[in-house]
């Protein structure tokens, strides 16, 4: 990744103090997305942080993921699944919950969204905890499927997220 369009990217994400709450740093990719170049290069660096990675489908997490992760979709030439919370999936679903700072919620996908040996790539706009991207995982083995990598936007190092997400490939585009 060239440090120009890093620095490109880094200057359409805006820092909102006290974000949802007081004393948190909120990173608002909104500039970035209304942006159709930084938009462009960032799912351009999340396929080529992908090279030579055979996929058969791209999974967005609910509800950013689903913009990156449908244009990556597109990008690969493959089929786009959404994990989402529950109750929002029509069909047969699997289910994975996992921990919040207080309390636990839950991620669903539909059964016959993956074929068994399917590869696949995880797609949200940030991870932090890594929480919600190591539920999905679950879904995926649920599936018979397995991980390829998982791509993000951001990521949070100081929170570790991406230690939850090992052994597998983990894309991340900028580091805050």
């Amino acid at each position: 990744m060239s440090e120009e369009r890093l620095r490109f990217l880094r200057s359409r994400i805006r820092d909102i103090p006290d974000f949802p709450k007081e004393g948190i740093l909120f990173r608002d990719i909104t500039p970035l997305l209304a942006d159709v170049e930084a938009f462009r290069t960032s799912i351009q660096l999340i396929v080529e942080g992908l090279a030579g990675e055979p996929v058969q489908a791209v999974i967005g997490i609910e509800s950013r993921g689903f913009m990156f992760g449908a244009a990556l979709a597109d990008k690969l030439g493959v089929g786009f699944v959404p994990v989402r919370k529950p109750g929002k999936l029509p069909s047969a679903t699997y289910r994975a919950e996992y921990d919040l700072e207080y309390g636990s919620d839950a991620v669903e996908i539909h059964r016959d969204a993956l074929n068994p040996g399917d590869r696949v790539v995880v797609v949200d706009d940030l991870i932090a905890t890594g929480g919600t991207a190591e539920a999905t995982a679950q879904l995926v083995h649920q599936c018979g499927a397995e991980v390829a990598a998982f791509a993000f936007v951001i990521n949070l190092v100081g929170l570790e997220g991406t230690k939850k997400l090992e052994p597998h490939k983990v894309i991340s585009i900028l580091d805050y």
